[in-house]
């Protein structure tokens, strides 16, 4: 009897260990890639800003600035956009992942739920059997 519950609780405990790291793996990987897209849109947006910086620095005059600051405003915009694009990808990638883990815990619930429904059964035979001796 207690050989039969050491190796439940082994197996469950096995069953848990490897969901945790299908789990951790799949959010690590989600980070990585978000991370990875956070950077490099901050990248885009800090290059495209220091470059006009450098132009900005150049201008001597009034005209000079007035034929600057569109493309200020531009660059501006670009970077708003980038940042909301990105944040929209992030949030994809992030929901993606959420519905894996949602998956596999789903799994989980399912196969513990057959192995008890067929432990019960396995009882209410064993008890019939003993009954109708």
């Amino acid at each position: 009897m207690y050989q039969q519950f050491n190796d439940q609780f082994t197996q469950s405990t096995r069953q848990f260990a490897d969901t945790s790291a299908q789990v951790g793996r799949l959010a690590l990987e989600n980070t990585e890639a978000v991370f990875g897209l956070q950077l490099a849109a901050i990248e885009e947006s800090v290059n495209a800003t220091f470059a006009f910086w450098g132009e900005l620095a150049e201008v001597r005059d009034f005209d000079g600035l007035k034929a600057v600051w569109p493309k200020g405003v531009q660059i501006a915009r670009e970077n708003v956009e980038r940042s909301i694009g990105t944040g929209q990808e992030v949030f994809g990638r992030t929901v993606k992942t959420n519905e894996a883990i949602a998956q596999i815990a789903k799994g989980q619930f399912e196969t513990v739920a057959a192995t008890v429904q067929a432990d019960a059964e396995k009882v209410v035979k064993a008890a019939s059997r003993k009954a109708a001796r």
